[in-house]
Formats: C-alpha cells, structure tokens, sequence
C-alpha cells in the first residue's frame, strides 16, 4: 500500500493545480462513511490527475481492506472507494464503464515506469458493467467487472465491481461508491465492502 500512497500524493499535490495543497487525511467530510479498524484511508481531488478524461469535480475518498497489498490474502486488492461529486452528475452503465476504464489504465500506467511496462505482456483494460436491482435506497446500483493490469504483480487481474448511485439532496451532491475484489460475490469479504455502504450517510 505504501507505494500507492506514495503515487496518490503526487497526484494530490498535481491536482491543486497551484492552489493550497489538500490534505486528505484532515478534510472534514461532511458525509458519513466509516473506516474500520486496521482499515487504510486516503482522500484525493476529482479531477483526477492520472484520469483526466472523467470530467467531474469533488473527493475520492478509498477505504482498504488490511489485507489490500498481500497476494495470499482472501483481501487482496479487496477496498472501496467513494467518489463526492459536486452537481447532479448522470450515469449509466457505460458511462460507469468508460471511466473504470480510464481510471485503472491510468492507475496502471502512474504505477508503473516504461522500464516495467517493456518487461511485460500488456493487456488492455476492458470493463463490463449491467445495471441491478436497486440496492438499499440506491438511485441506481451496477454491477460489473474491470480486467486490467495488476501493478502489484505486473500480471493481468479481474476485479468485480459493485457501483451505488445516491443523490445527497442538500448539498446538491452526487455520490458514486464503488466496491472492487476479485473474488466471486459470495466470499466473506464482500460482507465488510457492503457493511461500508450499509452505514453510508450523507450527514454525519
């Protein structure tokens, strides 16, 4: 995890565009979302520095799970991240889908150093996404996958993918919660990803 974190500094301080640097780790967030113990936190600006083609203004806020970074983890690349969206923002299933794509080959690519890239057989991102029954008081729910590069490993990975849709009406704000793993639904690991989402609320 430390190297990711490492990269989403770069990425904070490239955001600010000159502006006063944000600081993730003290930003008050208005919204409630938990963070479990021994779970990682970080925050970064919307629009995103390694996606510059998804055109949205706010905060990404990540929850990992501890086992995020270690290989033989049931947790491994298991995490959630929420996208605070200023406006009313659309989507659907292929705009969830374009921006996936666009935001795991950027994340692959400003993980990796063109030495690494070489060394190995790329694969394209690609991503699939299919609109679900809606889920606790969702305005729209998706489900999906992402096969893309792991730079962990520098082998091809298939995350599944829960997306939330909720509109927090006050402040005129969108929230996107996405929840990856690659394992199948029904492992024990989606029941702390979804626990997130249960206890999301759009005032603290």
């Amino acid at each position: 995890m430390k190297q990711f974190i490492i990269l989403l500094v770069i990425a904070i301080s490239l955001n600010s565009n000159g502006q006063e640097a944000f600081d993730g780790h003290n930003w008050e967030a208005p919204y409630h979302l938990s963070l479990p113990k021994d779970w990682g936190l970080e925050r970064f600006l919307i629009p995103i520095n390694f996606a510059p083609s998804i055109a949205y203004k706010g905060v990404e806020d990540i929850r990992f799970t501890p086992g995020w970074a270690k290989v033989k983890s049931d947790e491994y690349w298991a995490y959630a991240f929420l996208w605070y969206l200023d406006g009313s923002v659309k989507t659907n299933k292929k705009i969830i889908a374009e921006n996936l794509k666009a935001y795991y080959t950027g994340l692959f690519n400003i993980n990796t150093d063109s030495v690494k890239r070489a060394s190995v057989k790329i694969i394209p991102t690609t991503t699939s996404f299919k609109k679900v029954a809606t889920d606790n008081n969702d305005v729209r729910t998706f489900s999906g996958t992402i096969e893309m590069m792991d730079y962990l490993q520098l082998k091809p990975i298939k995350l599944n993918c829960i997306a939330h849709l909720k509109n927090c009406a006050d402040g005129n704000k969108t929230i996107i919660f996405y929840e990856l793993s690659p394992q199948p639904f029904t492992h024990n690991v989606w029941s702390g990803l979804n626990q997130l989402w249960l206890d999301f609320r759009c005032k603290k």
